[in-house]
């Protein structure tokens, strides 16, 4: 039940036995939240869970993940988004936390966060090594676009990569993540959002604007993403 990913939640406080809509807070680094289990839907790639904390309840989704009603999970961070569609369920949540990480046990000084990081480290260096895809023509490889990010902010560019990750149906929008092989700096990836629908394992080729820094709320900035891509 180890994940990671990034989200957001709604809560439902219980009072006199009813449930009227009050919301708990997003929870903050360094408060760590421990939640039970009520309900489970599976659908897109997540695992939308319905849990109970001090009293309240309230909806959060994380990484697609095994859960049972009555089943203990931690988390400490999370992203709040209001009037959420799911297609998938044809359910519209009011609001819903999106957990960046939740985990079946307490989570520790050297976290299971911190570990899960270092695996997908690991899974993205193996990955490195096997993807070598070159850039079309008039296109850019990753690594030359983070070399020369600041260049192209604002200007459209066009990718070819293989698509290693795809979070469907977020504010509005898919996000795609390609490797072609590449790498700048420490970071081998690069995020596009895109209303294009795609798989894991495809090898495309997306052009959109460049975005330097862009920030999407509850501290989560992109020091570099495509946006508005479309496929080639």
């Amino acid at each position: 039940m180890r994940i990671i990913f990034l989200i957001i939640g709604v809560t439902l406080l219980l009072s006199c036995n009813q449930k009227s809509k009050e919301y708990a807070p997003v929870g903050i680094s360094g408060s760590q939240h421990e939640v039970v289990v009520k309900e489970v839907l599976q659908a897109g790639g997540y695992t939308y869970l319905l849990v109970e904390e001090a009293n309240k309840e309230y909806w959060m989704a994380v990484s697609q993940t095994e859960a049972k009603p009555g089943d203990k999970m931690y988390y400490e961070a999370a992203m709040e988004m209001t009037d959420f569609e799911s297609k998938e369920l044809n359910k519209v949540f009011d609001k819903i936390l999106f957990v960046d990480f939740a985990s079946a046990e307490p989570i520790t000084k050297k976290s299971q966060k911190e570990e899960a990081i270092e695996r997908t480290k690991i899974q993205m260096t193996k990955m490195l090594d096997s993807i070598k895809i070159s850039p079309v023509e008039g296109g850019i490889s990753i690594a030359d676009l983070y070399r020369d990010s600041k260049e192209y902010n604002g200007k459209q560019v066009m990718v070819r990569g293989q698509v290693i990750k795809v979070n469907m149906d977020i504010m509005d929008r898919n996000w795609v993540h390609l490797m072609d092989g590449t790498k700048g700096g420490d970071r081998s990836d690069l995020t596009f959002t895109t209303m294009e629908t795609v798989k894991i394992g495809d090898t495309v080729t997306f052009q959109g604007t460049l975005a330097l820094d862009k920030e999407f709320g509850a501290g989560y900035v992109y020091p570099l993403i495509v946006e508005g891509a479309v496929l080639k």
